[in-house]
């Protein structure tokens, strides 16, 4: 009975959307299109991983950035070293930050990174440093190689260019930050790292810093797999 129950409720549930008598508000809506404004809901990463396969669809999505904020180049599908093909890729220039230097990503995870600097890190920063981050140092997110640098193995997100790997931070008022000088700070500078972290867990699949292993201890790794692996 309660099993027909439920079925009769899903019935009722997809007429009453499909003539729009209840809408569902699009940050909410897994079918709906992204776009960087939307606040982060836990809907967010299931759309970023479907623009994995989906270039228009991930283009138009950065698109939707204030005009001007957002400078990137699309590239085509190419192999930049053999055994690593790259498809649905953009080089990232800049954004609302500048980088120390720019770099290759997958669609999405240009598109996570932008909607976790818009909705995480600079409201971040704002309250704990009291100052917008302008730059974000990296040591790059393209590398064909497998996880950790073994022979034998998985391929690393790095492969395919799904992580960013982010060493320090600057601001408007010239503060530096680094992992390795400042993670165990007790003040803000470490609760401002803390908060980077965590907030990139909304958009990223997983996160990874000095709380992880050693091999983490002077980097964010931000990668597209995963769901909320954060440490």
């Amino acid at each position: 009975m309660r099993s027909t129950l439920f079925i009769l409720g899903l019935i009722a549930l997809g007429v009453a959307l499909q003539k729009g008598i209840i809408e569902i508000p699009r940050p909410w809506a897994p079918w709906a299109p992204l776009h960087i404004d939307d606040p982060i809901t836990p809907v967010t990463q299931l759309k970023l991983s479907r623009l994995a396969d989906d270039r228009t669809g991930c283009l138009a999505a950065l698109k939707t950035a204030p005009e001007g904020e957002l400078h990137y180049t699309p590239l085509a599908d190419y192999t930049p070293t053999a055994s690593c093909p790259l498809s649905n890729v953009v080089r990232m220039q800049s954004s609302d930050v500048t980088f120390n230097r720019s770099f290759v990503a997958s669609c999405p995870m240009a598109l996570a990174w932008v909607m976790y600097e818009r909705h995480a890190l600079q409201p971040a920063a704002e309250k704990i440093i009291g100052s917008r981050v302008s730059q974000v140092n990296h040591v790059g997110s393209f590398a064909c190689r497998n996880v950790y640098g073994r022979e034998t193995g998985r391929r690393s997100e790095h492969a395919t260019a799904e992580a960013l790997d982010v060493v320090g931070f600057q601001f408007d008022n010239g503060q530096r930050i680094t992992l390795i000088n400042d993670w165990d700070d007790e003040g803000e500078v470490g609760e401002f790292l803390r908060a980077a972290r965590d907030g990139a867990c909304h958009t990223f699949g997983n996160v990874l810093g000095p709380d992880y292993n050693a091999a983490h201890a002077d980097h964010f790794h931000m990668g597209m797999r995963g769901f909320r692996l954060c440490r």
